[in-house]
């Protein structure tokens, strides 16, 4: 008898861990929404223009097969932003670790 007693009390704690675990999961699940809400918000924004996105680089390919010169140059307006942009980030790291 003593035996299912102390079974059934273990049992008790047992069960009341767990539901002190499931409220912290519970806690800890909507601290962690409210931190990524905006990157939440920002998905759902990007997946919902995803097909305005087929469409604009259908045209853009259909553009750049006519006017192929259009597309070279901002090809390259591109690249020429894109290294400034990794020679600046390079040159202000630089700095901050100097100082």
């Amino acid at each position: 008898m003593n035996h299912k007693l102390a079974l059934s009390q273990r049992k008790a704690r047992l069960l009341s861990k767990i539901q002190q675990q499931r409220l912290d999961l519970s806690a800890s699940r909507r601290d962690w929404l409210d931190a990524t809400h905006s990157y939440d918000r920002g998905w759902s924004t990007l997946l919902n223009l995803r097909s305005w996105m087929l469409v604009g680089s259908s045209v853009a390919a259909i553009w750049s097969v006519r006017h192929p010169r259009f597309l070279v140059r901002w090809a390259k307006r591109g690249f020429g932003i894109w290294s400034a942009w990794r020679l600046i980030k390079a040159t202000v790291r630089e700095q901050q670790l100097r100082g």
